[in-house]
Parts: structure tokens; C-alpha cells; sequence
């Protein structure tokens, strides 16, 4: 089970890529609400989540997926049940994946990117507590995935795609979707 996280003032694209792109590749994703039942992104999109916080079950939990957006970063990081199922993910060697200004304010907020290499919205580095910052649209290092924003959420999601059903259904998934993706 892959769970997105979805605060007020998400990124729409940075959200939904990665739900769309793995659900091709039949991975069970679910859109979990921090803020209620529909939560609207950066752009007015409401989006219908299939569960709240409080019915995700964490043990179960592959992957969490915190996608950027302004105030939807800030609203996920201040609310402790979210800090606490990323330090789980984490702490049980699941996947973290963030994007855009969620590395910044979330994962290095949390002091969970020290010592690794990672990416966020250019600007924002500082707040990458001890790691290396990269520039490029997407960095994994081990278990964490990081991007840039919006123009990184392909490979963001395929990156996902690759990290949780290996490289060939990454490319095949790309391919469906007219994206080069390493190329």
C-alpha cells in the first residue's frame, strides 16, 4: 500500500502524477486526507480522498508520498499525525518520497535527509538539513526520493514506479505514457 498525503495547498500535479502512474503499474495507492474528505490544491482543484489519516494503516504501509505545494507543505508538517507516519515509514525502512518544497520543510525539518544526497524547489536547499543538495529533477538515495516540483513529477513518478516494481515496469509505464524516462 502506497499512501499520498494531502494537506490544503497541495501541487496538484506533484500529487496526482505518482497515484496515476502507479496504479498503471498495479500498485495500490491510496489518497489520504490530512484536512478533511475533499482538500483543495495550490490551484483550487478539489480532490476526493479515499481515506483520513486515521484509517491509514501505517504497519501496511510501502511507501508515503508528501507532495509540495504552498500551504500544503506547511499544513502537512504541522500536523503531528503526519510526522509521525513519515518518522514509521522511515524507521521501518519504507519508502519516503517527497517533492518540491517537501524535502525542505518536511523530511529536513524531521532531520531525515542527513548524510544522503536530495533535491527540492531551488531556493529551498537550507532547509535540507545535512544533506547534499543536487540539482537535478529527481534523487533517490536508498529509501528516500526526492524532486524539484512540478517539472520533476514524472520522474518522480516513475522513479516510484521503478523503486517499488523495478526498472523494466518503470520503462514500460513511461512508455504507455509517451515519457522518456532516463533518457
Amino acid at each position: 500500500m502506497v499512501y499520498v498525503l494531502l494537506a490544503e495547498g497541495f501541487e496538484e500535479l506533484e500529487a496526482l502524477s505518482p497515484v496515476d502512474l502507479l496504479r498503471r503499474s498495479s500498485v495500490e495507492v491510496k489518497l489520504v486526507g490530512v484536512t478533511g474528505k475533499i482538500v483543495h490544491g495550490s490551484h483550487g482543484i478539489g480532490v476526493e480522498t479515499e481515506l483520513s489519516m486515521d484509517e491509514a494503516d501505517w504497519d501496511a504501509a510501502e511507501a508515503v508520498i508528501l507532495p509540495g505545494g504552498m500551504p500544503g507543505t506547511a499544513n502537512l508538517y504541522a500536523d503531528k499525525r503526519v510526522t509521525d507516519a513519515v518518522r514509521k515509514c522511515y524507521d521501518d525502512g519504507k519508502f519516503v518520497a517527497a517533492i518540491c518544497a517537501a524535502p525542505s520543510v518536511i523530511l529536513g525539518g524531521m532531520g531525515l535527509l542527513q548524510g544522503r544526497r536530495a533535491t527540492c524547489y531551488p531556493g529551498m536547499e537550507d532547509g535540507m538539513k545535512g544533506a547534499t543538495a543536487v540539482r537535478q529533477t529527481c534523487v533517490r538515495d536508498g529509501k528516500i526520493i526526492t524532486a524539484c516540483g512540478v517539472g520533476g513529477a514524472l520522474d518522480f513518478a516513475c522513479t516510484l514506479v521503478s523503486a517499488l516494481c523495478g526498472e523494466a515496469e518503470a520503462r514500460r509505464v513511461a512508455d504507455s505514457a509517451l515519457y522518456a524516462f532516463g533518457k
